[in-house]
């Protein structure tokens, strides 16, 4: 199956479904895992996993363990998921991914709150039960960062804006406008959530050492300027905020100068 801008693929979804999206590249070590635990912890969902272009073997492994798979040629995932968004009906869709760091056996309490009418996204914080050995320090150094500057921009008290972990409701995801292709994807889900506003949630879940065998796509560097970019100038409300601090700034170095040239 093919996910393009022609038809989408005949995945039995639907109201009242939930989807289990999963975006994948090369993660052959970990997929099939991930896709058994979520079908055992909830058998009643929609298991999806879009494979991103693998070279290793990815694909097969999701779909013998039982997971319903297309493929979305454009490299990155922020096309994945808004290709999984566009193709997928479901009532409730849950985002994780393909790496086996999160607990499916607490997918459950990620919907609850979606479930019991409380929120319309819940984030899996990863923070307070994360092992110590799960985050590279510049990685949690540049999360905290950018969860800082954007509750700052955005008023939202959000503890774990980067994480890969949550269930939207159908509502928040038909909502959303979304143009990223890489890994600010959740950056800008977070800003269309919060402008639209949509009541959030968090759980704090586990949040796990990837395993062996399992490599890291992100760059911190390129991937974290992407994020920067779109926490400040990703929405009419960031700019706007970027742009009068930096006139609080600019006039403050001013006052600076005349009062040093007196």
């Amino acid at each position: 199956m093919k996910s393009t801008s022609g038809a989408a693929p005949a995945f039995p979804g639907g109201p009242g479904r939930v989807a289990i999206l999963i975006p994948c590249f090369n993660e052959r070590a970990t997929i099939g895992k991930v896709v058994r635990d979520f079908r055992a912890s909830l058998p009643e969902a929609l298991v999806v996993v879009y494979d991103n272009g693998s070279s290793d073997g990815s694909r097969g492994e999701a779909e013998a363990a039982g997971a319903l798979v297309g493929d979305e040629p454009r490299k990155g995932k922020g096309h994945v998921i808004r290709a999984m968004f566009r193709d997928i009906e479901a009532e409730v869709y849950v985002l994780v991914d393909g790496d086996d760091t999160y607990s499916a056996k607490d997918a459950g309490r990620l919907l609850a709150p979606i479930a019991e009418g409380r929120a319309d996204m819940v984030v899996g914080s990863r923070l307070a039960q994360d092992s110590g050995e799960s985050f590279r320090p510049l990685n949690l150094i540049g999360n905290w960062m950018f969860t800082r500057l954007f509750n700052l921009l955005f008023g939202a008290r959000i503890s774990d804006t980067l994480s890969g972990y949550r269930a939207l409701s159908r509502n928040l995801v038909r909502s959303l406008r979304l143009d990223s292709g890489g890994f600010d994807i959740e950056t800008e889900i977070n800003i269309g959530a919060v402008e639209g506003g949509f009541r959030i949630a968090e759980v704090s879940l586990p949040y796990f050492r990837r395993p062996e065998g399992s490599q890291s796509k992100l760059n911190a560097f390129r991937d974290g300027f992407r994020v920067l970019m779109r926490i400040l100038l990703g929405s009419p409300r960031g700019r706007r905020r970027v742009m009068a601090a930096a006139a609080i700034l600019a006039a403050a170095l001013a006052a600076a100068a005349w009062l040093a040239g007196r």
